[in-house]
């Protein structure tokens, strides 16, 4: 990015830039929702021990898209980064749905967990109805994002240390435990292969596991957009995609592993009420362990919600600055933040969440969720294909100025790409439930495509077809 471009950014966004340490967090906590407190058990259940590979293999492919979005953004920090380096890299079109394909995503991630936080909330309070929670939830979140970035951060920042704080403890009891220095603990991980063998189901669940914690681990890429509004994207930018490899190894291989070598994999609960965290800090015999991690779940769904709503606005700011919405979507207020977007970006949450509780048997509550369910991997093969274009654009100097660089150029980012085929394979022959997310997604991208025709005319009427990057970032937004 050009001096008089972060100049003009600057003039354009007067709002203070997050800290070091909220993008700290952020890069910590960003990778851990939910679906690992809970979803785990779900996997686990199909697979069993060997879900340790389910988790590896979905981790690996993670940690590759990371790098080659930490090349790109390391040279280019730039908010709504990979719909601009696909933009930049492949045209027009590509940086179109990569857009608003993320943002819908985003969208209905909001939803589902203002449902979730809901239910949670409901399940405390039984004679407030849920979706009065869910609603509050959005409306609490939505505030901390208008009120200015810095709020954000530092709300962020305190629910992603809480996540942080539980798993670290998880991990530091379940050693203790592992190694008989717990109270009423039994030594060993004998678990491991004691019940059927370390695969007992065979080899094929490994694979169709992977097509299940890869959503898992979507929202790492968040650490490099807050990083692009840091007091030193660079750096922030760097420290997301160097840490992402021991992220995934502490957090989830080690959070799996310890489940599966304390607790036999077919004597978890099966009920979702109860997700494997919690189930084994009962068994640790900690006291009022459920309400514990009933606390620490919502947390992660309260976080999920707070960079939910920044990502999806960020992207649709992003999106309308390009021409691909209308103009007004783009603009901020003199804090900095994209007021618009903000709430264009959770209208489709407080619908969503009003259709799943007055018309629960509808489909349509569903539907948003299955059809933004592929949208990680369409992201994943934006970002391989963009990084092979950008950098074969390079200069032999460029490429040896660049600070961070992806391993094996270009053969991994194909077989990112080819991984991610794989995965989509996987799940068209694992069976209805993961079909109808496959063909739902389509759905999504056809209609893109089909109104991409009206949206290329409109922005050659206007000009901005094929404009270079660093010319539409230098004009402030919505001016």
């Amino acid at each position: 990015m050009s001096q008089h471009t972060a100049q003009a950014g600057t003039d354009a966004q007067p709002a203070k830039k997050l800290r070091n340490r909220h993008v700290t967090m952020i890069t910590l906590g960003g990778i851990i929702g939910s679906s690992l407190f809970v979803g785990s058990a779900n996997v686990i259940s199909q697979v069993g021990p060997a879900a340790l590979f389910s988790y590896a293999i979905g981790g690996l492919l993670v940690m590759l898209a990371m790098r080659m979005l930490g090349e790109m953004a390391t040279a280019r920090p730039s908010i709504g980064s990979f719909m601009e380096y696909a933009r930049s890299g492949l045209g027009e079109w590509a940086g179109y749905l990569v857009g608003w394909l993320y943002w819908y995503f985003w969208v209905g991630v909001v939803a589902y967990e203002a449902v979730i936080g809901g239910a949670i909330l409901n399940g405390w309070f039984p004679v407030i109805p849920s979706w009065v929670f869910a609603v509050a939830l959005l409306v609490i979140f939505i505030v901390t994002n208008l009120v200015s970035l810095r709020s954000f951060g530092e709300v962020e920042f305190w629910l992603a240390s809480i996540k942080v704080a539980a798993i670290i403890v998880f991990l530091a009891v379940g050693a203790l435990f592992i190694f008989g220095l717990w109270p009423n603990a039994t030594p060993g991980i004998s678990n491991l292969w004691s019940h059927g063998g370390f695969a007992p189901n065979g080899v094929w669940p490994i694979l169709s596991g992977v097509a299940i914690v890869i959503f898992s681990y979507f929202g790492t890429e968040i650490a490099v957009m807050a990083a692009a509004e840091s007091e030193d994207p660079a750096r922030g930018v760097r420290q997301a995609t160097n840490t992402i490899v021991w992220r995934i190894l502490l957090f989830y291989l080690g959070s799996v592993f310890l489940i599966v070598a304390i607790v036999p994999w077919n004597g978890l609960p099966d009920t979702d009420d109860q997700g494997p965290f919690a189930y084994l800090f009962s068994q640790y015999g900690i006291p009022g362990a459920d309400l514990i991690m009933t606390a620490v779940i919502l947390t992660a769904v309260c976080s999920v919600l707070n960079s939910g709503i920044y990502s999806a606005s960020r992207m649709f700011a992003s999106i309308a600055e390009r021409g691909f919405a209308p103009k007004f979507i783009a603009r901020k207020a003199k804090n900095g933040v994209p007021v618009a977007a903000v709430i264009a970006s959770t209208l489709g949450g407080f619908a969503a969440v009003l259709v799943s509780f007055l018309f629960p048997d509808s489909g349509i509550f569903d539907f948003i969720m299955n059809s933004s369910g592929l949208v990680a991997l369409f992201v994943y093969v934006f970002i391989a294909l963009t990084q092979v274009r950008l950098r074969n654009k390079m200069t032999p100097d460029e490429q040896a100025e660049l600070k961070l660089k992806m391993w094996l150029h270009p053969w991994l980012a194909y077989l990112t790409v080819a991984a991610v085929a794989g995965v989509v394979v996987i799940m068209l022959v694992s069976g209805p439930n993961t079909q109808v997310q496959v063909w739902t997604s389509l759905i999504s991208v056809v209609v893109l495509v089909a109104v991409w025709p009206l949206v290329r005319r409109n922005l050659k009427k206007s000009g901005q077809y094929g404009k270079p990057i660093t010319e539409a970032v230098e004009a402030p937004m919505g001016e």
